[in-house]
């Protein structure tokens, strides 16, 4: 069973015009932008006004504010998420008109369809994977087209249209979607229990992630993290299918084995055997894995090793993973879309690497002031524990209240309840009212510490708000 079914992909040339309802979140604009680029006719409507509309007007696309049956126009296809409910009144237009309304993934993959498709799948790692993959490969000078669900610091985009006959794209298994790809490589990282509230159990989460691997064209190769028990599980899989499997990470056994990992300031150094020497300069374990995924990528694709690693040394992130923000009194700040527990943890070790590395070359002391929002009301009732003893990597937590998202408020489920898992070694503060969090976290470093601000909602938006609180004291 899945969240979504795959359906025949209809080639891009074949869409027509194309109408896009919320054109302005991240993975929308991105399809948007790519097809603009390829001379495809544009509309799209967003509840509210951003600097990604303005750019794809700039494209060409006519776009507009607010939702309106007639912003529909004249198109031929309506693209959606799996956010657009069926009461929108641009997608009622579309049914009762019988035009084609496809899912953002199923316009996605019409746009993958002829190039040499690499998508990326699992449950944490995939945006950074997918950025870095694109920046290596571009410094390799296959200049792939690419749609990542962020945004690369280099240049603001998270998509664009390359002249090569490759195509990278981040797979999403938050609904299904990633099963609308017929992939020539496929990338699983890992596969964890999350997006329960879709999926109900993760058996079923799995079973997605089987399916997944099972899309793989015949002849192709699947790359999966050998640290991860289930997405060793599906290479078995893939192997019995016949498919190349390349396998990375740090176990015992891996095709390419990160080992020697030394955290180098804001990066790292490590070796990839079989590989080389790989410097990055983004921080934490997590990401050399990230990185060697990328390497044997490369190395399915026949691109050249050395440029490769040049590539991920110049890599300079995506953002919100781990993204610096800046400084202020003495107190640096980052921001981080954390929001899974293992992805807490990863973020947080890579801090606490980070501060260990400033202490040891003569800087202060300072510690881990983690700014928290826990995303989605179901995600909370499930994780609340694992949260709260992620944040125990933390020397002060403040936990703000749920991001809820798509879903309504469950009566009992707040963030206390990720506070109150807390333990007791780390300083907590349960901080419900959102604009009270700045000052709060300011009021709570000093000189040397690191603020981060994690989740997946609008807590992204504090981290300039901490500064300023920081600048002016």
């Amino acid at each position: 069973m899945s969240l979504i079914d795959p359906a025949e992909v209809v080639p891009a040339g074949e869409l027509g015009r194309v109408h896009f309802i919320a054109i302005g979140g991240a993975g929308m604009s991105g399809i948007a932008r790519i097809m603009l680029r390829r001379g495809i006719a544009v509309s799209g409507s967003d509840a509210r006004d951003s600097e990604l509309l303005g750019q794809l007007g700039d494209l060409g696309a006519k776009v507009f504010v607010g939702h309106d049956a007639a912003h529909v126009g004249d198109a031929d296809t309506v693209v959606v998420s799996t956010a657009i409910r069926e009461a929108n009144p641009e997608l009622v237009a579309a049914r009762e008109r019988g035009l084609r309304v496809l899912h953002r993934s199923a316009a996605l993959a019409s746009l993958m369809a002829g190039r040499r498709a690499v998508a990326v799948a699992g449950t944490h790692g995939k945006t950074t994977t997918t950025s870095m993959l694109t920046v290596a490969l571009q410094h390799a000078g296959a200049d792939p087209s690419y749609c990542i669900g962020g945004q690369l610091v280099t240049t603001g985009l998270g998509a664009d249209e390359g002249t090569g006959d490759v195509f990278v794209a981040e797979a999403d298994e938050s609904d299904g979607s990633f099963l609308m790809y017929t992939p020539h490589i496929a990338v699983v990282t890992n596969v964890e229990a999350d997006h329960l509230d879709n999926y109900g159990g993760f058996e079923m989460v799995k079973e997605n992630f089987a399916r997944f691997v099972d899309r793989i064209v015949p002849g192709g190769t699947l790359v999966a993290g050998a640290d991860d028990p289930v997405a060793m599980e599906l290479a078995d899989r893939a192997r019995a299918r016949g498919l190349t499997v390349r396998t990375y990470g740090e176990a015992e056994g891996a095709d390419l084995r990160v080992t020697g990992f030394t955290p180098r300031g804001l990066g790292s150094r490590f070796a990839i055997e079989g590989a080389g020497e790989v410097a990055l300069g983004v921080p934490g374990r997590h990401n050399a894995l990230n990185a060697a995924a990328v390497v044997a990528v490369a190395q399915a694709l026949g691109v050249d090793g050395a440029a490769v690693r040049e590539g991920l040394a110049a890599f300079g992130g995506a953002m919100r993973r781990l993204e610096r923000k800046g400084e202020a009194g003495g107190v640096e700040v980052f921001d981080s879309y954390a929001h899974h527990p293992t992805e807490l943890t990863a973020d947080l070790e890579a801090t606490r690497d980070y501060l260990g590395e400033k202490a040891a070359s003569g800087g202060a002391a300072g510690r881990i002031v983690a700014v928290f929002q826990p995303h989605l009301y179901s995600r909370t009732r499930f994780f609340a524990a694992e949260f709260g003893a992620a944040l125990g990597m933390a020397d002060v937590a403040v936990v703000l209240d749920v991001y809820g998202a798509r879903e309504d408020p469950e009566p009992g489920v707040t963030g206390a309840l990720v506070a109150d898992a807390v333990p007791a070694g780390t300083e907590t503060v349960y901080a419900p009212v959102r604009d009270e969090v700045p000052g709060l976290a300011a009021s709570l470093a000093r000189p040397g510490d690191v603020v981060i601000t994690l989740g997946a909602g609008d807590v992204t938006a504090l981290g300039p708000l901490v500064l300023e609180r920081l600048a002016a004291r």
